[in-house]
């Protein structure tokens, strides 16, 4: 059970992540349940990367297993991508709340059907 802590932890993330989205009204709340998701899938990602007793790529003596780079690469590309994701929703939010007066979706979705 020890050797898959990493993946029940990913299990548990995602689980609440995908609850937060669905339980709540609250935009900024569902956008926070979205980037817990996110994180979830990165930590999966990093962890099936995982090489056990692989060094760095360098070329030193008596290594003969590497791990490979190219996977926290693509996570910190996929960060950089998720904060401007992140930043743009928040805006989106901010637009939304200064014209309906909330950010709940029940109150954003019954002033839309009184127009």
């Amino acid at each position: 059970m020890a050797d898959y802590y990493n993946y029940l932890i990913v299990v548990l993330l995602m689980v609440m992540g995908l609850y937060i989205v669905m339980a709540q009204g609250n935009l900024v709340k569902k956008l926070i349940g979205l980037n817990i998701f996110q994180t979830s899938v990165f930590i999966f990602y990093i962890s099936t990367a995982k090489v056990s007793g692989g060094t760095a790529p360098i070329v030193i003596d008596g290594a003969e297993l590497y791990s490979n780079p190219l996977p926290q690469v693509l996570i910190l590309t996929a960060i950089v991508v998720g904060i401007a994701t992140m930043s743009l929703a928040l805006a989106l939010v901010l637009r939304i709340k200064r014209a309906y007066g909330s950010v709940e979706e029940d109150v954003i979705l019954e002033q839309d059907k009184s127009c």
